[in-house]
């Protein structure tokens, strides 16, 4: 049996194989000796949303042959799968994108859906889509939402953040994806290190598409998770995540630009600590080896070793960062108008007080 830990690190070179030949020299030793947990492997690629780019690399560095063929032919019908569903996702976004531009909008795709439209994996089943991510300038928001309701896509859910980063996720019924249409990338008070000025002016084309710059595109990947989501603290870092920012710095030479602000860039740094080491540090990860930086991967790797200790610590962390996110708010109310009025909405509603005095909803 392989440990969880073990099994991460053994993906993680896996994705690597094809730039990294000390990793590609440690993968094939590993898989020549028959011991790998494959049950362990395809669970946790699977949760990570790497199973089919473990199979594409597999595939490229012609080590198929080590596989079970029952696990080969699995990899192969799930990535073909989801080459079917890329290819849909990609003619859905050139559908939003084709209203879009004749109404004079300029959306900026995001994420996985970005990643495909500009050709960053050698084949398009590697990248496992969530939604379909793009931002719009905050002033053509509205209008954007209204031209997709326009064209048949509803909201998934009635609940809306009015100060939220994007809209509430919307589908169409005869569409594969669902849509998040982003007026902002980061929530504040991060809004302006990566706005749409700032986005469009650095963007680069694809077609008819955009997409934000390849340096940009490593701050959105990093920093949508670790400020939006609050996952600096508790260290969750997704394998789709690294290997995305991995090929950004691979393929097509993106550089982090470190000139942000101390807090933030600290993060950046601990997060790319722990991205060389989920990697088995390739070359093109780099960052500054420090006090904060051994602390955190110190603490990451407790996580990955179950370490109890270290896990009520970050729980405490978590449910802190909860009640301080709350309060800021309230805070932000009496000054944003945006914030106002969610907070306004909330108060009224007999469901937010059940919710936080933890009262069981009604059957």
């Amino acid at each position: 049996m392989m440990t969880y830990k073990e099994t991460l690190s053994f993906i993680g070179k896996c994705l690597t194989i094809n730039y990294e030949k000390h990793n590609s020299l440690f993968v094939e030793k590993d898989l020549k000796s028959g011991h790998i947990d494959w049950d362990s492997v395809v669970k946790i690629s699977a949760s990570h949303y790497v199973f089919p780019a473990l199979y594409c690399n597999f595939k490229r560095a012609n080590f198929l042959h080590y596989l079970p063929e029952e696990l080969v032919n699995y990899l192969t019908h799930i990535t073909d799968l989801n080459r079917q569903r890329n290819e849909q996702i990609m003619a859905q976004a050139k559908e939003i994108n084709t209203i879009l531009l004749a109404n004079n909008i300029t959306p900026i795709f995001l994420k996985g859906t970005g990643n495909l439209l500009e050709g960053l994996y050698d084949d398009i089943a590697e990248r496992i889509v969530g939604d379909i991510d793009f931002l719009v300038a905050p002033e053509e928001f509205k209008t954007t939402v209204s031209l997709l309701k326009k064209d048949g896509y509803y909201a998934v859910s009635k609940e809306h953040s009015e100060f939220h980063w994007h809209a509430p996720r919307i589908i169409k019924n005869d569409k594969i994806c669902a849509v998040e249409i982003h007026k902002r990338v980061l929530k504040k008070p991060y809004t302006n290190i990566l706005n749409y000025p700032t986005l469009v002016k650095d963007s680069v084309s694809f077609g008819k598409f955009r997409v934000a710059s390849f340096n940009n595109q490593l701050l959105i990947h990093i920093l949508q998770k670790q400020l939006n989501d609050n996952l600096y603290f508790s260290k969750i870092i997704a394998l789709k995540t690294t290997y995305d920012i991995y090929l950004l710095h691979v393929k097509k030479q993106a550089v982090i630009d470190r000139n942000i602000n101390d807090t933030v860039n600290k993060k950046i740094n601990n997060f790319l600590s722990c991205t060389s080491f989920i990697l088995n540090h390739p070359k093109n990860i780099t960052y500054t080896k420090n006090k904060s930086s051994e602390k955190y991967l110190k603490s990451y790797n407790l996580l990955l070793e179950n370490s109890t200790k270290e896990k009520t610590k970050i729980a405490f962390i978590d449910s802190y960062l909860k009640v301080k996110e709350r309060f800021k708010i309230i805070q932000y109310s009496f000054v944003d108008k945006e914030y106002r009025t969610f907070t306004i909405r909330k108060i009224k509603q007999i469901d937010f007080y059940k919710k936080r005095l933890g009262i069981k909803q009604g059957p």
